[in-house]
């Protein structure tokens, strides 16, 4: 049911499916990979996040990109996200090199796009998004009753004037 109402959307002019590495207890993004079969993966572009909590050493940003890439059979994702960044994250895979590998990963196509998904203080979100001219795009939390939430208005008013498109 699930993969028939996913197709129906895409039919009916959905063009962008954001699924992450943890969700639905780690199955989504196989469930997509099978979804998007028969020419819908041309059709839409794939967004998918990698777990940042979960990578202990550099290794890791390769091993989880690999193991995504199979899950979703498909050889690049067009919208890669850094996920769930918070200040101490940040900082923890930020020293790790995730930049440096990012782009090789931008290089070689298995990554189209690079972003991030965000939650913490404004502070924080511009410190991240000032730290690497390279970033296409970020997700952010926002609720037009709480305006000033996370990074909130300002952050994505900041981010836009920056040049990033803002999900």
């Amino acid at each position: 049911e699930a993969t028939r109402i996913i197709r129906h959307a895409i039919d009916h002019g959905v063009n962008y499916v954001d699924c992450a590495y943890p969700y639905h207890r780690g199955t989504a993004e196989a469930f997509l990979g099978r979804a998007l079969k028969d020419g819908y993966r041309e059709r839409v572009k794939v967004a998918t996040k990698q777990p940042c909590w979960m990578v202990k050493e550099p290794a890791d940003f390769d091993r989880f990109l690999s193991e995504q890439l199979a899950r979703l059979d498909t050889p690049g994702i067009d919208f890669y996200l850094l996920h769930a960044l918070d200040l101490e994250r940040w900082h923890r895979v930020r020293d790790m090199g995730v930049l440096d590998w990012a782009e090789r990963a931008m290089a070689d196509g298995r990554i189209g796009h690079l972003g991030f998904s965000f939650h913490d203080s404004y502070a924080a979100f511009q410190e991240i998004v000032d730290a690497y001219d390279g970033w296409s795009f970020c997700q952010i939390q926002y609720n037009y009753l709480d305006e000033d939430h996370q990074a909130g208005t300002r952050g994505l008013e900041y981010a836009a004037a920056k040049g990033l498109g803002v999900i």
